[in-house]
């Protein structure tokens, strides 16, 4: 009786597909080389925490549901008196996928919940920081399966942050190209 465990899809790809293409672009002279992905962090500043508290767990509650793991809200460095913000007020919610689940959420990000962007076109290749890192912004919210519309009571986006270990942008790039991300193609 031989246990078999579960590998995500795009870890599998990775591994057999995406490295070895990567190996031959760049010449690397090890496999250990190639860029690979970190982590993927999701962060959502939220309008509106400093009056209603509510807003914040609503935020929470909806990138746990994103993203399949318990997200943690985000407080607030210092005091700002026009704002009517005191430090360590919660003012947003951020979570962060590594192994497993950040392989699972790419790969609902790039099948399921990007092709249901209005308009859809590709995103924008240079969301790039120059080491090697990616953010992408979402407008909505609803675009994700897991979410129900008719539970939203406001419309709000979230940003996406892919880090890498690759040392370009070109590298960068490169690996989410190979993992599937839909990039417009207006190359550089």
């Amino acid at each position: 009786m031989s246990t078999q465990t579960y590998k995500p899809r795009l870890a599998t790809k990775y591994t057999k597909d995406v490295v070895p293409a990567l190996v031959k672009k760049f010449g690397y002279s090890t496999m250990m080389q190639a860029p690979r992905l970190e982590k993927i962090c999701l962060n959502r500043g939220v309008n509106g925490a400093v009056t209603d508290k509510k807003l914040v767990d609503i935020s929470l509650e909806e990138l746990s549901t994103i993203s399949g793991q318990k997200a943690v809200s985000t407080m607030s460095k210092k005091d700002i008196s026009n704002f009517k913000l005191r430090k360590a007020m919660p003012i947003g919610a951020r979570v962060t996928l590594r192994g497993d689940k950040m392989y699972e959420f790419l790969d609902r990000l790039i099948a399921v919940a990007l092709p249901r962007v209005r308009d859809f076109k590709g995103v924008n290749e240079k969301s790039f920081d120059g080491r090697g890192n990616y953010t992408l912004g979402v407008t909505e919210q609803i675009i994700f399966p897991e979410i129900d519309i008719d539970k939203v009571n406001r419309i709000t986006g979230l940003d996406i942050t892919f880090v890498t270990t690759a040392n370009s942008d070109e590298e960068a790039y490169e690996l989410l190209k190979e993992l599937g991300m839909p990039f417009r193609d207006i190359k550089k």
